[in-house]
């Protein structure tokens, strides 16, 4: 198939696109590769794409109107992953332009796109940031999700309720993933696994939230790609009534304590955390857990990557990516 994958250039974008070429897919990236973090780590990960013969790129902003049509009248993608997004909750704090600008009018341009060239399946990044202040746990898809704690969270509950609209009115079969805690190799830099890892080998006190009470469903990447391509595969259909439109969790359905998590990365770090407690932050959560049976019983989604494997994985790729051998960091 011909894929449009969204985000290209970033962490779990980057991932999804290599599992498709891997496949044999013929994938154009889209990204626009701004300063949020690190410009030099995007284009890192866009270099381990630019060498498949079936791998474009194009480097768009996805509120560009006028580009992002004719990308879609040019190209006709058979699919469409979107996942480029301003990602962040604590940077929606300051600046909440740039949520408005890229995950509501540009997903918007992304519906358009998809609306007026007939693409097959559009799949799209929600957040498990959607379910706000709930307290039942695990997080189900049928929760209510109407009093989200963060613009960002807003704004990943307006993209659904978009792509319902665009379901209901032009049968554009559309698929919302609501992510929870992704990790891995190539992580984002304002991530905690990444700035724990710098913070430890660079002998800094991390900073733990809540006083060390939370809990996350921390999601290994290459387990997240694999259920984002199973779903892409199979296109929405109608869950109840004639709209084609369909919601899943998708995250480890095991949630960890952080304090648990931060033993994971003293181990493989084989350094020892200094730790500095702090109180919850404004927009935070104090936990995050996943029911994925829909996911389940919609792909066979099943993720099976242990934590401590995953966490391993990373500083492995931490320490050669930035050349990192001691307790000493080189860059």
């Amino acid at each position: 198939m011909k894929i449009l994958v969204t985000g290209a250039a970033g962490f779990i974008g980057m991932t999804t696109a290599l599992r498709l070429l891997a496949r044999a897919d013929e994938v154009v990236g889209l990204d626009n590769l701004n300063d949020y973090y690190d410009v030099r780590l995007k284009q890192d990960r866009l270099a381990r794409l630019t060498t498949h013969p079936r791998f474009r790129f194009f480097k768009m902003d996805i509120g560009d109107r006028a580009a992002v049509q004719s990308l879609f009248e040019t190209e006709r993608f058979d699919r469409v992953i979107h996942l480029a997004a301003q990602a962040g909750v604590r940077y929606s704090l300051q600046n909440p332009h740039a949520y408005v600008d890229s995950n509501i009018s540009g997903f918007l341009n992304i519906l358009e796109g998809c609306r007026h060239t007939a693409v097959q399946h559009l799949v799209y990044a929600s957040s498990s940031s959607v379910y706000g202040g709930n307290t039942k746990m695990p997080f189900a898809e049928d929760d209510r999700v109407d009093h989200p704690v963060s613009l960002y969270a807003a704004t990943k509950k307006a993209n659904e309720l978009m792509a319902h609209t665009y379901s209901h009115l032009y049968g554009l079969p559309t698929t919302g993933l609501r992510f929870f805690t992704v990790y891995g190799p190539w992580g984002r830099p304002d991530m905690a696994l990444f700035l724990f890892t710098k913070a430890i080998l660079e002998g800094r006190p991390i900073d733990v939230f809540n006083n060390g009470h939370m809990q996350r469903d921390f999601t290994y990447v290459d387990d997240i790609v694999e259920g984002v391509v199973r779903v892409t595969d199979r296109i929405a259909t109608p869950q109840s009534g004639s709209v084609p439109y369909r919601i899943f969790n998708i995250g480890n359905n095991r949630p960890a304590l952080l304090l648990h998590f931060i033993a994971c990365v003293e181990k493989a770090l084989e350094m020892p955390a200094k730790m500095n407690f702090l109180p919850l932050q404004p927009g935070d959560v104090p936990a995050t857990y996943a029911s994925t049976q829909a996911l389940h019983d919609w792909v066979g989604f099943v993720p099976d990557t242990p934590m401590e494997r995953g966490v391993s994985r990373f500083v492995a790729w931490y320490r050669d990516y930035h050349r990192v051998q001691t307790a000493l960091c080189s860059d």
